[in-house]
């Protein structure tokens, strides 16, 4: 039976470091994900308004083979730079793509919408290269979640997002974990925001043990509380379009070539739909990174194959469920955290 790593952390794949930073007054932040050594990577991005950075990198058919890091940040197109503060610090220490006397770190990133969250958006200069830089220095095996890194400033349908992790460790040995920002347009939790969508898969009480929610006929009410506070902070009416998205990393110690870490991306993707409801829609930008550092060589590819794909989905919705969970008040919030 699939169980928790040490941590219950993504960082329980061994020779992974997570990293945060994060602006209070500016309610937004940035998160890394890096090892000491280049790793497999993939994406899969079901969303209608995706933002990225180097993603046609991480396709099969293209040559890169290893990226140095990845990125999750807010800011939306203004996070796309906290890659450049990354870039920066995986230079300074010599890591990257070497031709000659070049070294051009490879970080793929994606970006979350927070500009309409009660925190002070009228920076002088872009303040996401620094962010990134700093996220980058402090990678470690240790670091927060809930309202922490690029999660700072997430908001869901219904309450604050945050920040979430999770793993499990699989028969076979190899590890899996999860790595989430929740900031989408749909609900974490169920009608009157107490039980978690993701409770079938909670494990020992991670976030709450409240168990599933025991009413029927669930997932029919469209109200969106955040669309709500965004519009009253704006003094009008605010669109859906573009104003969310939920983005992850799932990891392995497998070895993954990148059509298979492909692979497991893609079916991490149920455990976003198992967590959030509605999920993937025209208004959301759901992008699920792949990281696989090989570690861990596999036995029976095929079977190993369906274990690891089916733990990246109960990882992910586990993770989803403690980004909320984890959330903390902050002076300037728009929406409450859980329990609402």
């Amino acid at each position: 039976m699939m169980t928790p790593g040490a941590k219950n952390l993504i960082t329980d794949v061994a020779g992974l470091r997570v990293g945060n930073a994060a602006d209070a007054t500016l309610k937004s932040g940035t998160t890394v994900l890096t090892a000491d050594r280049p790793f497999t990577a993939a994406v899969h991005i079901m969303g209608g308004a995706p933002g990225t950075r180097e993603t046609d990198l991480l396709a099969p058919d293209k040559t890169v083979a290893g990226v140095d890091a990845l990125v999750l940040s807010g800011g939306s197109a203004y996070g796309l730079d906290a890659c450049s503060g990354v870039v920066e610090g995986l230079r300074a220490i010599g890591r990257g793509f070497r031709l000659g006397p070049a070294i051009v770190p490879i970080v793929p990133g994606a970006i979350v919408f927070d500009l309409l969250n009660g925190g002070a958006k009228d920076w002088p200069t872009n303040p996401y290269p620094a962010l990134g830089r700093a996220a980058f220095d402090a990678a470690a095996v240790e670091f927060d979640l809930g309202t922490a890194g690029a999660g700072t400033g997430a908001l869901t349908g219904m309450q604050k997002g945050g920040l979430g992790s999770a793993s499990l460790v699989l028969d076979s040995g190899h590890t899996v974990g999860a790595l989430v920002v929740a900031n989408p347009i749909g609900s974490v939790t169920t009608p009157g925001e107490r039980h978690f969508w993701a409770a079938p898969f909670e494990i020992d009480g991670e976030f709450g043990g409240l168990g599933p929610d025991p009413a029927a006929g669930l997932g029919r009410a469209m109200r969106s509380r955040k669309l709500e506070a965004m519009a009253d902070l704006a003094g009008a009416a605010v669109s859906s379009n573009g104003t969310n998205t939920t983005i992850a990393i799932v990891a392995t110690d497998a070895t993954l070539s990148k059509a298979e870490a492909q692979r497991m991306a893609t079916a991490a993707h149920d455990g976003m739909a198992r967590a959030i409801v509605p999920s993937h829609g025209p208004h959301d930008g759901d992008l699920v990174f792949a990281a696989a550092t090989g570690a861990h060589p596999r036995g029976d590819p095929a079977a190993n194959m369906l274990d690891l794909c089916h733990a990246a989905s109960l990882c992910l919705a586990r993770a989803i469920a403690r980004a909320v969970y984890e959330a903390r008040a902050e002076p300037g919030d728009i929406l409450p955290c859980w329990p609402a």
